[in-house]
């Protein structure tokens, strides 16, 4: 059965509904392109078969068939927790996630997020930067690193670090799978922080699913004058924290 996920995923590009569909109407499987397909594969990967599979992302809507990755595959077994927000992010915002990042790594959480710029890219440099642990998640092909100013980070990733992926090889940017990539991020996660957002954004769609999935949001509070996405999340139920010491005292007594 692994073979066969595998099999489809790299056919479709990783297409959830693709591979869901090819299963059901037991699509018949061309051998001597699995073996092609099979071939120009790089990276690892495992299948929601394999025993490496995080139980916490077989929990959640659509869990992806394979997830093909790079790096440290025993990060998905420690405490995780998400940590999004703005790519246009301000200097409020950045100054929020060094120190909050910091502190989380210095106590042994491992940082979930998905290398996108600004917000992700803070958290993922300064995880690294204060000898802690990151996944990044990308919204591309494994292969691609996207955008390309993080190539250095992208390659700092891979080798000592952890970067997933449910698309493989060079699966090109599209607006329509960066949503989509969001529901691993918060499902790989035990909860979500949230430094800053726009109430119309990524970030927003990823606190969607961790509130589907049952997930604690935690919320950085925003300027009354500044963007108010924290602000309405906080409004709806999301705990407000001020310091890393806030996160760590709810979930350790919550």
């Amino acid at each position: 059965m692994e073979e066969l996920v595998l099999y489809f995923s790299l056919k479709y590009d990783g297409d959830f509904q693709k591979i869901y569909n090819a299963l059901m109407n037991k699509e018949r499987v061309n051998e001597r392109l699995k073996v092609e397909l099979i071939k120009q594969m790089k990276c690892q990967y495992i299948t929601i078969f394999s025993d490496e599979y995080p139980e916490l992302l077989k929990q959640i809507n659509c869990p992806p068939f394979v997830l093909y990755y790079y790096g440290d595959l025993s990060l998905l077994k420690t405490k995780t927790i998400g940590v999004v927000g703005m790519r246009q992010m301000s200097d409020y915002g950045k100054r929020a996630t060094h120190l909050f990042v910091k502190d989380l790594v210095q106590n042994g959480y491992t940082i979930v997020s998905g290398m996108a710029r600004g917000i992700d890219t803070v958290a993922h440099q300064n995880a690294i930067a204060y000898g802690g642990k990151t996944i990044a998640v990308l919204g591309t092909g494994i292969e691609y690193c996207y955008p390309k100013e993080n190539g250095l980070l992208y390659e700092e990733l891979k080798k000592h670090q952890l970067v997933l992926s449910e698309y493989p090889f060079y699966t090109a940017p599209q607006k329509r799978l960066f949503p989509f990539r969001n529901r691993i991020i918060a499902g790989l996660s035990y909860s979500l922080l949230i430094s800053e957002a726009k109430q119309k954004s990524g970030t927003m769609i990823t606190a969607g699913y961790a509130l589907e999935q049952g997930k604690e949001i935690y919320c950085i509070p925003g300027r009354f004058d500044d963007y108010e996405g924290c602000n309405e999340l906080i409004k709806q139920g999301a705990r407000l924290v001020s310091s890393a010491q806030d996160i760590m005292e709810d979930e350790d007594y919550g």
